[in-house]
């Protein structure tokens, strides 16, 4: 597989502020493209906050960042698009029910529906599983994970993995879409000293071959550029997982599009709306009859202008989701 082109990763006075207080503060960081940066800290100093804030998947309070040339918080949805998650519990787990082969294909059939071209998607078929299979060979290789060796080869479910070919799966997981930015949490999380020795080995020869890689780690390992979370979180509060799905709503602005090309002002504003505004009564009796006549006229000629299209739409997508579970084995 073709090594991208890693991302240099600066950050000045960077810091994160939950509704308990902060998560990490003051971080600063210079790492050049193709860098291994390990995270360095005790658990719950904020360590994974800074990992998925440096990804776009988090919102900064203050201070500023740039992931190749991009700046933080203004373009998360672009560093979202060039940075893949590896391991990070609670936010990219692997389905332990699910089969290596099922998680591989989930994955690139995923990469190829939505990040593909219109034109990639019309080739044929035969040209397109070649290409996602050779995609998933060359992150293999790259993760060293040798299907071979598994208990059941490729059938092997998630739960009978060691943790260290879980780890390797991950990161083949992530590296199917070429990221110039891989983001790995837990690093240490139960190994041995020699599959800990075999991990960094792993990670430093990603960095090698040109993907910029971050690490949280307890200790950083010899050669590593190291950042260090010092900003305790209040007691009974792991910053490591605080407020994430709050960070992430909060994240979206007018700069900052999704990978679908909206800013969630449509969800947003329908998750305002009130819960039963579509059952509100009439002032007058003879408006409910007028409208009860109204809507048995409506439900006779079917849906009719921005109801007809959510209508399509969700057929589209159930449609579309439909195919995809049924080429991943998960219909």
């Amino acid at each position: 597989m073709e090594s991208p082109h890693g991302a240099a990763v600066v950050a000045k006075g960077l810091g994160l502020k939950g509704p308990r207080g902060w998560a990490f503060r003051s971080v600063d960081l210079t790492a050049e493209p193709g860098s291994l940066v390990a995270i360095e800290g005790p658990s719950g100093s904020g360590r994974t906050c800074l990992l998925l804030a440096l990804t776009g998947r988090m919102r900064v309070s203050e201070g500023h960042a740039e992931v190749a040339a991009l700046q933080l918080p203004r373009k998360m949805a672009a560093v979202r698009r060039i940075s893949a998650l590896g391991p990070v519990p609670g936010v990219s787990d692997l389905d332990p029910a699910l089969t290596v082969a099922e998680h591989l294909r989930e994955r690139a059939l995923l990469q190829r529906r939505f990040d593909g071209s219109l034109r990639a998607l019309l080739r044929p078929r035969t040209e397109r599983a070649a290409e996602a299979r050779a995609r998933i060979d060359g992150a293999l290789e790259v993760a060293g994970l040798d299907l071979a060796t598994l208990p059941k080869r490729e059938r092997t479910p998630v739960r009978d993995l060691e943790r260290l070919e879980e780890l390797r799966l991950s990161v083949a997981l992530a590296l199917i879409g070429g990221p110039r930015l891989l983001a790995v949490d837990d690093t240490e999380l139960k190994l041995s000293d020699a599959d800990r020795d075999e991990a960094w080995a792993l990670l430093r020869a990603i960095a090698a071959g040109g993907t910029t890689v971050l690490a949280v780690c307890s200790q950083a390992p010899e050669g590593a550029t190291v950042v260090h979370t010092t900003e305790q979180a209040p007691a009974g509060t792991p910053a490591d997982t605080a407020h994430f799905s709050g960070a992430a709503d909060d994240a979206l602005d007018a700069d900052d599009t999704g990978t679908d090309g909206t800013d969630g002002t449509e969800e947003v504003r329908a998750a305002q709306a009130p819960e039963h505004a579509d059952q509100a009564e009439p002032d007058h009796p003879a408006d409910a009859d007028e409208q009860a006549d109204a809507d048995e006229r409506a439900g006779q000629a079917g849906p009719t202008g921005r109801d007809a299209e959510q209508s399509n739409h969700k057929d589209t997508t159930e449609e579309g989701a439909a195919d995809a579970l049924a080429e991943t084995g998960r219909a």
